[in-house]
């Protein structure tokens, strides 16, 4: 048999007497399919790509009377300055330690009557900034049902 070898030869090959009915095959080996790409039959599939945008993180807090948590941005943080001030922190940044209530008007008015408030902080709260704290804490909305 005189027929040459090639890659993309891989059908049977007709057999030179020219019978119709008898054909041999040329035994030459053939590469795997991707060989030399690395990747033949047996090794594991390509990374997937993600379909969309990572979930973004929502910073979790709890409110120092009922506590229940919330995402950050459902709450109300109160803040206790260096200078020793009890303030409302409406973009969360402010230096000092922090607490955070729950944006209704009973929950404010527990945390101020009971010692919560003064507790979380790690100070006393003086007149004055109780007076700032009920202020605010008046133009709250009132929860129609609360469960804590």
């Amino acid at each position: 048999m005189t027929a040459k070898a090639t890659l993309e030869n891989l059908s049977p090959a007709p057999s030179p007497e020219g019978d119709e009915g008898s054909t041999t095959i040329d035994a030459t080996p053939s590469p795997s399919p991707g060989a030399g790409e690395g990747r033949g039959v047996d090794s594991p599939p390509a990374r997937k790509k993600r379909k969309g945008l990572k979930p973004r993180h929502i910073p979790q807090r709890t409110c120092i009377v009922t506590r229940q948590t919330g995402d950050k941005r459902g709450l109300v943080r109160i803040v206790r300055t260096p200078e020793g001030r009890v303030e409302v922190d409406p973009t969360g940044k402010k230096n000092g330690r922090g607490a955070y209530l729950t944006a209704d008007r009973a929950i404010w008015e527990r945390a101020l009557k009971g010692n919560a408030l003064a507790r979380a902080l790690k100070c006393e709260i003086n007149p004055e900034d109780a007076a700032t704290l009920i202020a605010y804490a008046e133009t709250l909305p009132v929860a129609t049902s609360i469960e804590y």
